[in-house]
């Protein structure tokens, strides 16, 4: 027979370990896209090689959140279409981002030479 001390400590453990893996699976936050990408017809050098540095930690970043996204689903603290929603959403917005900043250097460089 289990005594009461014991049932009430392993009763707060489990709720310690419940707490834990919320906290967990509410660190996978989607990254902010970068709010500006410059106007490549008028964007002086640095700030195009500032830009790319910014996009290069954004898809490091999103990298990191559909990696936070695979774990929670392996602990089974996100459902599989959840994951497949999320990380689709994820890879989307990081293409737009790239997309839209890949147009930008062609117009720089179309100005340069």
């Amino acid at each position: 027979m289990k005594s009461p001390k014991r049932i009430f400590a392993l009763a707060v453990l489990s709720a310690a370990c419940a707490v834990s893996l919320r906290a967990h699976a509410d660190e996978c936050r989607l990254p902010s896209a970068p709010s500006k990408i410059p106007d490549g017809s008028t964007a002086t050098q640095q700030e195009m090689i500032t830009a790319m540095e910014t996009i290069k930690q954004y898809n490091s970043d999103v990298q990191t959140y559909l990696k936070c996204l695979n774990f929670e689903a392996r602990q089974n603290q996100l459902a599989p279409g959840d994951q497949t929603s999320l990380h689709n959403a994820a890879v989307s917005e990081l293409t737009q981002v790239a997309a839209k900043f890949n147009r930008q250097v062609r117009t720089f460089k179309a100005r340069h030479g």
